[in-house]
């Protein structure tokens, strides 16, 4: 497997090749319901990318070619414990609140895709995987990375790239 990209002590930024685990099923998490959201995500049906409406991986990207996750691995676990001593009355819900870090991870991640296209301009890039029918946790496991559900220690940022189907 090619590990390109930065690597910094902490948080990681990683290009690696990997065979997706295509599963159309887990776009249905997208209406799986959690803390304050009955009906699940709010971006059902309605934001650009997400399901129903987005298309699955295999009609944007040849899965049987070449492909890449693009992922960066942020430290929420010293992210949390920094907060709880920022905000001491803060519950566990609120230390680990993406509000507070996913913009950083998602700028290191843009600004990673925007390196690895300069290197493969003929990949396609799904920035929303599971909205594609990908099982992340799946393929992220065939590479010898576990995700926890929810993140207490590592998040990761996940993109996919790969070569556009030729219809």
């Amino acid at each position: 497997m090619d590990l390109i990209g930065e690597v910094q002590e902490k948080e990681q930024i990683v290009w690696k090749k990997v065979k997706l685990v295509f599963q159309p099923d887990v776009r249905k998490l997208c209406y799986k319901k959690y803390h304050n959201h009955p009906r699940g995500c709010p971006n059902f049906a309605k934001k650009q990318g997400c399901p129903p409406e987005a298309p699955l991986i295999t009609e944007v990207i040849d899965i049987n070619k070449l492909t890449y996750v693009i992922f960066n691995k942020f430290d929420v676990g010293t992210h949390a414990d920094r907060m709880k001593k920022l905000h001491p009355n803060w519950t566990i819900r609120q230390m680990y609140n993406c509000l507070y870090w996913q913009g950083k991870a998602r700028k290191q991640l843009k600004e990673e895709i925007f390196r690895f296209m300069a290197e493969y301009p003929d990949f396609l890039i799904v920035r929303s995987p599971e909205a594609a029918g990908v099982n992340l946790t799946a393929t992220m496991k065939s590479i010898g990375i576990e995700l926890d559900w929810p993140p207490r220690k590592w998040a990761y940022q996940i993109s996919v790239a790969g070569l556009k189907v030729l219809k």
